[in-house]
């Protein structure tokens, strides 16, 4: 068995379904209602888990009558919690999402206790990002902590992996411990200072993103798939077709399925292409965590693409 160590956050999420999005001023009844624990941390070690990983996860929840939620998901779903940490008067970490019926969503939050997390916290799990063979963190925590979280990965061997969102301007020295970075397309910009439609190919702000001295990028495309950017070229994953009901947490799915591909030795071609189904799979359910396929789930799901 693999191990994964998520540094990342704990969201509740609420979310509701509707027709359009609303005008200022204006209310909308929705078809669907979702509630129910999330955040980008929590999504990928959730998935991580279900594809047979042994997770730990390092996250900060606040408070509150929401707290209690995370020790009960991650109980259920066999991730270590130990280095789940509750931070006194602070909310718990909250995103409402609206989704169209395409499946596309918009999203409010506020971190809360996220914002807590600190290089001392990460320090404290050093024992786990030891043994791991992955470490991945994302931007929903504080950057000085994902960076103190990458570094101690790649001080132990671990292959480290950044999923750069919600995305912000970074600096060379802040992926200087990034082997593997994988933003969306307009993250790939945001990443660089430029506005976020910012008609440069992506393919070559991709370029750029490897003279910040990281290895590998792969660049999610939603339903056009992957793009893997290295020294040695450029390739495009391809990614099933599918009927998207909520395409909340696909991306999570894919960066759950990319570690667990990579940490068993699977070429990054084979676990890009393996973790474009665990996001598809994903964009089919509507909510998250009921989203975030099981690796049977995951094989089911692929076999029917690969014999149709």
């Amino acid at each position: 068995m693999v191990t994964i160590t998520v540094l990342g956050s704990f969201v509740i999420g609420i979310t509701v379904r509707v027709p359009r999005l609303p005008v200022l001023g204006e209310g909308l009844i929705g078809d669907l209602f979702d509630l129910g624990p999330g955040g980008k941390g929590t999504n990928q070690a959730v998935g991580a888990a279900r594809l047979g990983g042994k997770v730990n996860l390092i996250a900060c929840v606040g408070n509150d009558l929401f707290a209690p939620i995370a020790n009960e998901l991650f109980e259920d779903e066999g991730i270590s919690f130990d280095h789940i940490h509750r931070i006194p008067d602070i909310n718990t970490a909250v995103g409402m999402v609206t989704v169209l019926p395409s499946g596309e969503n918009s999203i409010v939050g506020h971190l809360g206790a996220n914002l807590a997390m600190r290089p001392e916290h990460v320090d404290k799990a050093e024992d786990l990002i030891a043994q791991s063979d992955v470490v991945i963190s994302q931007f929903e925590v504080p950057l000085d902590a994902m960076e103190r979280g990458m570094e101690l990965g790649q001080k132990h061997g671990a292959l480290t992996i950044l999923n750069p969102a919600p995305a912000q301007v970074v600096e060379r020295k802040q992926l200087a411990h990034v082997d593997l970075i994988t933003p969306n397309e307009t993250e790939t910009r945001i990443l660089q200072g430029l506005a976020p439609d910012d008609p440069t190919p992506t393919a070559e702000l991709a370029q750029r993103l490897l003279d910040f001295g990281v290895n590998q990028i792969v660049i999610t495309r939603s339903q056009r798939g992957a793009l893997i950017v290295t020294n040695d070229g450029t390739e495009e994953i391809p990614a099933p077709s599918i009927e998207a009901v909520d395409a909340t947490g696909a991306g999570d799915s894919f960066n759950a399925s990319l570690a667990v591909g990579l940490a068993e030795g699977l070429t990054l071609h084979d676990s890009v292409a393996r973790a474009n189904y665990a996001g598809a799979y994903c964009a089919t359910k509507f909510g998250v965590i009921d989203g975030l396929p099981s690796r049977p789930n995951l094989d089911n799901f692929i076999a029917t693409f690969k014999t149709s």
